[in-house]
């Protein structure tokens, strides 16, 4: 018998048996020869021969069968993960949303993160901060969960060990979260639980399909790489569904009869010089588990999906928002002053819109507090617990004022400031109704979501518009800036006053308590610093003309800007003319006329507030206290 490779014959048939992969022939009884992955059936001259032939769908003969399964393994784990995500979501609509595993676990990671990080992010990002920490957690998990699919066997589960423990650990935080109960472990555990059982059969499905790729693209050959039958063991016959050399015979009858092998047919001295097996066992395997996987990923979508809608049926206050209707204050704040806003192209405006206000808090998802829920205790150092439902609270004497409110995140030249009106009820007012002890000197507000910040009790009680305020620019506050209720202080950074969705405040000492951001290394007290921002032209801008109108805004709440001085490169300082300033409270536009030389230059500015301090040019990060230094601006002319 020979066999070349490339082409041989078969004595006393006539029949050729060609492979292109030149693997070799095996001799097969009954006069026909096999090469490769061809098959003769047996006394009838017919040969079956392969030219390396890949199935449709893309596992070719004599591949590997962890190769094969790979991708498959991959893609359940990671649509394992997804729906293990989707179901959570769906528990946590009907238990919490804040309860969610990747909800839970983004809080933890904001409480935890170091000062540095947390402030390059916002520097990078601003306030898409937590958007930016979801897409994080996400590519996280696809990669643990891709990892987890790749090392999971039937007999084997490392991978649903390290679901188990993921929905253990996400438990546990869920019910470590402010304002959690046990249930909060439900959405982590049902949802791993149910990711387990499908990740286990989609396994099961892969590990037979390995299998089936095993035998049927010729891996289970001998050493020889072929395979011989004996006529006189076998008395002319192959069994329906014998594999030989990678081919698979579908059903060849006594000899003599005819044969049919999978994908192709011969008579005589006929030859099938491709055999292509589309409608493979495997093949067939393999459809079917993608139209699985598809299925799952169907499904974890539709849960994620249904989750967030039941949730925000079942939570969202949006709907009781809009039917709130806000008091008149006594006293309204008139309208803005003309001279006050400036209405210069590229200047800020006086008043910031609700939609442009900035916001910068700890709550990876935004708490829904109904009025028919929310209630407030005055407690502590203090003569008198009070209590105030939403009612209680609307029954009170209202005020309105104009607060410019800033972040102690905000960088020199930063824009985490915005100006709004606020419609509330005095803090003064409620406290003198407690009696604070004559020694305490902390007021420490807690939010719903556990958040608490620590103000100095005199700048609450010196006569400064401190309030509970429930309106922001007209309207009810809008949901992510605190409703129903939330604190507003003037003068004081945010971090230390700027309670949204508060509950709670403590009259205490700052000797016996700390709040949220001074455990984490954040001043006590967090005044704001003088400051002032070019909002025009803007860095790197050219410009050109007989006149450049160099304009910005100047802060130093409650004590208001005296005055502005803009430099042009080294040269002297120049003061800006200012704007009306309705209230020391808010911010001050300011604008300097510039007659610009051809070239490129280096603008600055600097605040003197209403104590006659001038704005320091020491350069310091915004950690522990706020930033400070002069903004400044490269503009190139003509």
């Amino acid at each position: 018998m020979s066999s070349s490779g490339t082409s041989g014959n078969a004595p006393g048939t006539g029949a050729t048996a060609s492979d292109a992969d030149s693997r070799g022939g095996a001799g097969v009884s009954g006069g026909a020869s096999a090469s490769g992955s061809g098959v003769a059936a047996p006394g009838t001259g017919t040969t079956a021969s392969r030219t390396g032939a890949t199935p449709r769908g893309g596992t070719r003969p004599g591949a590997d069968p962890a190769e094969a399964g790979s991708g498959l393994r991959t893609a359940a784990g990671i649509l394992t993960a997804g729906f293990a995500l989707g179901a959570a979501e769906l528990v946590a609509a009907l238990v919490g949303s804040g309860s969610a595993p990747l909800t839970a676990l983004g809080g933890t990671v904001v409480d935890h993160t170091p000062d540095n990080v947390r402030e390059w992010v916002i520097r990078l990002v601003g306030t898409n901060d937590k958007l930016v920490l979801f897409i994080l957690m996400v590519a996280v998990a696809v990669i643990v969960a891709a990892f987890v699919g790749r090392i999971e066997r039937s007999r084997r589960p490392i991978g649903s060990v390290l679901f188990a423990v993921f929905g253990l650990v996400a438990a546990g935080v869920a019910v470590s979260r402010p304002g959690s109960s046990w249930t909060w472990a439900l959405p982590s555990v049902i949802g791993v639980g149910l990711a387990i059982m499908v990740l286990r059969g989609l396994i099961r499905r892969i590990e037979a399909y390995e299998s089936r790729v095993l035998v049927e693209n010729g891996s289970a050959e001998t050493d020889s790489g072929s395979s011989e039958f004996d006529s006189s063991d076998r008395s002319g016959e192959i069994d329906s569904g014998t594999t030989v050399s990678g081919t698979v015979v579908d059903e060849v009858g006594p000899a003599g009869s005819g044969a049919d092998v999978r994908g192709a047919r011969g008579n005589g001295g006929e030859t099938a010089s491709s055999t292509t097996v589309s409608g493979s066992g495997a093949e067939i395997d393999r459809r079917g588990l993608i139209r699985t996987l598809i299925g799952v990923g169907a499904l974890a979508v539709a849960a994620e999906v249904a989750g967030r809608y039941l949730g925000s049926k079942l939570h969202s206050v949006s709907a009781e928002r809009a039917t709130v209707q806000l008091p008149v204050a006594p006293s309204p704040e008139p309208p803005v002053d003309p001279a006050a806003d400036l209405r210069i192209p590229g200047l800020t405006p006086y008043l910031t819109s609700t939609r442009d206000f900035y916001r910068i808090d700890t709550a990876l998802t935004v708490p829904q507090v109904s009025t028919e829920t929310w209630s407030l205790r005055v407690h502590g150092m203090v003569d008198r617990e009070i209590r105030l439902d939403y009612a209680a609270l609307k029954a009170r004497r209202p005020i309105e004022r104009t607060v410019t409110l800033t972040c102690v995140s905000n960088p020199v030249g930063g824009d985490l400031i915005g100006n709004a009106r606020w419609l509330g009820y005095s803090l003064a007012e409620l406290l003198a109704e407690a009696g604070p002890h004559a020694d305490a000197d902390m007021v420490l507000s807690r939010s719903v979501d556990g958040f608490t910040a620590g103000s100095p009790l005199a700048a609450l009680t010196d006569g400064r518009d401190a309030m509970l305020a429930i309106g922001m620019n007209g309207e009810p506050l809008p949901i992510e800036h605190g409703y129903p209720v939330r604190l507003v202080v003037p003068g004081l950074y945010g971090y230390v006053s700027a309670t949204k969705w508060v509950t709670d405040i403590e009259i205490t000492r700052f000797d016996r308590a700390q709040a949220y951001w001074t455990e984490r290394g954040w001043s006590e007290r967090g005044p704001i610093k003088t400051g002032t921002r070019i909002d025009t032209p803007s860095d790197g801008a050219s410009v050109g003309g007989q006149r450049v109108a160099i304009a910005g805004v100047a802060w130093a709440q409650h004590r208001g800007i005296n005055g502005v001085e803009v430099q042009i490169d080294d040269g002297p300082w120049q003061s800006a003319r200012l704007a009306a300033e309705p209230s020391i409270d808010t911010w001050r536009q300011w604008v300097y006329d510039w007659t610009p030389t051809s070239g490129t230059h280096t603008v600055r500015a600097r605040a003197t507030d209403g104590t006659g301090q001038v704005q320091t040019a020491q350069l310091a990060d915004v950690v522990p206290d706020g930033a400070t230094g002069y903004p400044v601006v490269t503009v190139r002319v003509g």
